[in-house]
């Protein structure tokens, strides 16, 4: 029997958190997160982490419990997310993943094995000073004649998993893309309902993004970037949108309007992407808050109809 698993993803700003809060207060549930950025201590404000009070007694697993210096991998995330759903599970609940992370929720939920991967330090190397000698951009045009889908996915201040893309090619000579399929092609220990938030009206979306960064500006989103930009380590935390887009002002390169302007134009990119990445998934069961004014009903009776199936 296949671990049965609610999925609930989209882009940023579209409400995941709070739909699966309703769904897990309805389904005896508990969630995980799948946000590479929520994982951080301290990032309260650019991670959007629901606080106590938004959480409404419901539990969450793997927000804030990483030091935002430590580096974290996908399969870590991947093995850590699957302790706590058997722990879930084990207690007679319902393990409902949230977040907006593609990579994560595919290698999680998908079935992907990291396996194959040998570990090469020299590698690495080589590929940061290239990162540094060449530039971003340079790798990422690599990067998109060898793997083209994976590199549709990444921004170009995603140095991370660009450099360990092309690391994945090199050591192995196949691409990501490749070894996802191969992975796949193996199945998921998970029967999983994917409920996607799909916003019909675009620009609704993107009202949400431009006051979603309002409030984070009026909460401390200033003092809190600053704050991490002045820890002056390249850590895979500084790639948090909300903190690479107020440097410049920082810096004295640009002014505050300016930066927020930036800050909310790079947050509607990164939505853009994220639609891109989970429109691929066939599975998807889509829940529109403007097309359903009763959509939260419509998603909870999903669920009941997936778990009592």
């Amino acid at each position: 029997m296949k671990k049965k698993v609610i999925a609930v993803v989209g882009p940023t700003a579209s409400g995941k958190t709070s739909l699966a809060i309703e769904i897990a207060k309805a389904v005896g549930g508990e969630i995980v997160s799948c946000d590479s950025m929520q994982i951080y201590k301290g990032m309260t404000i650019a991670t959007a982490q629901p606080t106590e009070e938004e959480k409404e007694g419901i539990p969450h697993h793997l927000i804030a419990f990483l030091d935002p210096t430590e580096t974290y991998s996908v399969a870590q995330y991947v093995e850590d997310a699957k302790k706590c759903i058997d722990d879930i599970i084990s207690r007679g609940k319902v393990p409902v993943i949230a977040g907006g992370t593609g990579l994560y929720v595919d290698s999680l939920l998908s079935g992907i094995d990291f396996g194959f991967v040998p570990d090469n330090s020299e590698m690495r190397e080589k590929l940061r000073a290239r990162l540094e000698n060449e530039g971003a951009e340079k790798l990422l045009e690599e990067l998109r004649e060898i793997d083209p889908e994976t590199a549709e996915m990444l921004h170009v201040n995603n140095t991370g998993r660009i450099m360990r893309a092309l690391e994945v090619y090199y050591l192995t000579g196949e691409t990501i893309s490749a070894q996802k399929i191969k992975s796949r092609e193996k199945g998921s220990e998970f029967d999983v309902l994917y409920l996607y938030i799909d916003y019909a009206d675009r620009q609704i979306l993107y009202d949400r993004i431009e006051k979603r960064v309002d409030i984070m500006v009026e909460t401390g989103l200033l003092e809190e970037a600053e704050k991490f930009i002045s820890l002056g380590e390249e850590t895979t935390s500084k790639q948090a949108i909300g903190y690479k887009e107020l440097k410049p002002y920082f810096n004295n390169e640009c002014t505050l309007e300016e930066a927020f302007d930036n800050l909310k134009k790079e947050t509607r990119h990164y939505a853009k992407r994220q639609m891109t990445w989970f429109r691929r998934n066939e599975k998807l069961v889509h829940i529109s808050p403007d097309r359903d004014s009763d959509y939260r009903q419509t998603a909870i009776n999903r669920c009941k109809e997936f778990l009592e199936g």
